[in-house]
Formats: structure tokens, C-alpha cells, sequence
């Protein structure tokens, strides 16, 4: 289990990528599709129970058409 610090910050993440999605009128499985990953791997990163790699951001921030700043802001 990571630090609760790292944890918190997954958490934020997967709350802006959330944001995103649904702002973008998007569910879960289309991201995830768009993606080219497992609708489970997305929804354990959305939801901040997984790590993700940065390439797997980028593709996830391509599949909602946001910058990847975006998501990874502070």
C-alpha cells in the first residue's frame, strides 16, 4: 500500500479524470476503448486504487481529448 500522500494524489487524479470524462459526455468502457485498455484498469486508476503508468495517462487523456496537464495538475 503506497503513502497516504501517494494515495491522495492518485485519488485527485482519478477525480480529474473523472471530471473530464463526464464532462466529455463519456462512460467508463468508451475511455477505456478508446484507450486500448481493460475497462477494469480504467476504473481502478479513475477511481485511485491503481497506479498508472504515464503512458497509460497519455492515452487516457488522448481517449477523453484533454491535455494531460489536465489530469495531473496540482
Amino acid at each position: 500500500m503506497p503513502p497516504d500522500r501517494v494515495h491522495a494524489r492518485r485519488r485527485a487524479i482519478g477525480d480529474r479524470m473523472r471530471a473530464a470524462r463526464l464532462h466529455a459526455n463519456l462512460t467508463q468502457e468508451a475511455v477505456a476503448l478508446r484507450a486500448g485498455i481493460r475497462i477494469a484498469t480504467y476504473s481502478e486508476i479513475e477511481q485511485g486504487h491503481r497506479a498508472a503508468l504515464i503512458d497509460t495517462l497519455i492515452v487516457i487523456a488522448d481517449a477523453i481529448g484533454v491535455a494531460l496537464a489536465d489530469l495531473v495538475r496540482e
